[in-house]
């Protein structure tokens, strides 16, 4: 047993890709030529690199990094080329990515006053020229790809008729497709297919290998029977073909799926948070650049509010309640109080529309979210983000926890001012447990699909859902 343990590190799986050379290193160039772009403009006015327009590059980097580093074009089309059509639609998108790195940048030195430090010409030349430096890169991509789809586009075959074997084939050019293997009998895989894709029974693989030239080999069948995958791949050692698997991870409700590595051995990650990396850097700097900005705006409001609350009944100003954060573990969470009474107990009355718990000044500022304000302290203390799932009060999580699977997922994150849900009106009141499941599942849509422009995105469309509930009611 002790030999067989020992072994094991010695096996080693190294992540990687097997897209052409070209492409990859298009595809992480992008970010580069954004930070590279702007010491080029300093360096070629003549004005000598400082310290301020480093730490400016490497805030562009950090901020183009999610954006633009795992930019995907429209890639090979049924007959396996990239269609001309998809440049336009690639450039549009640089225009409005980069106009929004633009316009944070911007934010920045003003909230900052950080603009004195740089020479206008410089940076007005480097938010000029990198849309086309980009857009540039994706053409050079594009051609890439055609490239590739016309020299190096080898013959492969697809091992397994099932789920994912014909979705492998959906994502995959035709070009080069030369059918199914399966172990089970034309007769019974037959409804699945057209006539001529069934290529033949998986005893014969390694001999149509040998015989049609493939050089791909992607085995899309499920891990139940060890033995015949493994004489199977001992057989495909005969030939030349490249042989990949894959595993089937649709079979998993995954959240932010990816696959890792630890110390050499694979891992599949089914669920996971999305902030790992330079994603984590990106969301953090996001929240205290722009939460600083937005205290320092609300500033004046944040003491009328307070005074008004102060002024309107007996009690503190802020109102501190117990909640769930990142990771399940306890935070303390601020508002303004809003209500005639401070619940943070075992039991938590939830506020209803009409509740007489509600204070005058109370009612005005729940209804157009002011209450919230506060916790822009929260999220500058980094217990919470500007975007991410609501928290609820610990005693509504120990509620939900046991009615909604999944309910504990959203913690995977910092919990946020607003968020997906909130975006699409689920706020307020969450009188049902149908209501707070529909919360869950846009926040785990959150998960599934966090990126910098949808967390831009969610701000700006739930001040219009706060001005419009605001709207209905007065």
């Amino acid at each position: 047993m002790a030999s067989v343990i020992q072994s094991v590190p010695s096996r080693r799986v190294r992540l990687g890709r097997i897209e052409p050379a070209a492409v990859a290193v298009l595809t992480r160039l992008d970010p580069v030529i954004v930070a590279a772009g702007l010491i080029a403009c300093q360096v070629l006015s003549g004005r000598p690199l400082t310290s301020a327009l480093i730490y400016l590059a490497l805030l562009a980097f950090v901020l183009a990094s999610p954006l633009f580093g795992s930019f995907d074009l429209p890639h090979l089309n049924s007959n396996g080329q990239t269609a001309l059509s998809s440049l336009p639609a690639a450039c549009s998108r640089v225009l409005v990515r980069w106009g929004a790195i633009v316009a944070a940048l911007l934010f920045f030195m003003y909230a900052f006053k950080a603009g004195e430090q740089f020479s206008r010409k410089v940076v007005f030349t480097w938010f000029a020229f990198t849309p086309m430096a980009l857009c540039a890169s994706q053409a050079m991509r594009l051609r890439a790809d055609w490239f590739a789809a016309q020299t190096a586009m080898r013959r492969y075959i697809i091992v397994g008729v099932n789920d994912v074997g014909l979705e492998l084939a959906r994502r995959l050019p035709a070009q080069g497709f030369s059918g199914y293997f399966d172990f089970r009998s034309p007769d019974r895989v037959s409804p699945l297919l057209d006539a001529d894709q069934f290529a033949g029974h998986c005893r014969d693989l390694a001999d149509y290998v040998r015989a049609h030239s493939v050089g791909l080999v992607y085995i899309a069948l499920p891990l139940a029977n060890v033995p015949r995958l493994g004489a199977l791949i001992n057989a495909l050692r005969d030939t030349t073909a490249s042989v990949y698997f894959v595993p089937d991870a649709f079979a998993f409700d995954l959240i932010q799926g990816r696959v890792g590595e630890v110390n050499g051995m694979p891992v599949l990650s089914v669920c996971d948070t999305p902030f790992h990396g330079t994603d984590a850097v990106v969301k953090r700097t996001m929240d205290i650049l722009f939460g600083a900005c937005a205290l320092l705006l609300a500033l004046p409001l944040l003491v009328v509010i307070a005074a008004a609350v102060r002024l309107s009944s007996p009690g503190p100003v802020l109102f501190r309640q117990r909640r769930y954060g990142l990771n399940g573990e306890e935070i303390t969470v601020y508002k303004f109080r809003s209500m005639t009474v401070c619940e943070d107990g075992p039991v938590v009355t939830q506020a209803t529309a009409r509740d007489d718990r509600v204070t005058g000044i109370g009612r005005f500022i729940r209804r157009t979210s002011l209450d919230e304000l506060p916790q822009l302290f929260n999220v500058l203390q980094g217990t919470m983000s500007l975007v991410g799932p609501r928290p609820h009060a610990v005693a509504h999580n120990e509620k939900y926890r046991r009615l909604i699977n999944g309910y504990m997922i959203r913690h995977k994150v910092r919990p946020g001012i607003t968020g997906l849900a909130q975006m699409h009106g689920l706020r307020g009141e969450t009188d049902t447990v149908e209501k707070m499941a529909a919360r869950v599942r846009y926040d785990l849509e959150y998960l599934r699909n966090w990126s910098p422009w949808l967390d831009i995105k969610i701000l700006v469309k739930s001040l219009g859902v706060v001005w419009k509930d605001y709207k209905s009611t007065y």
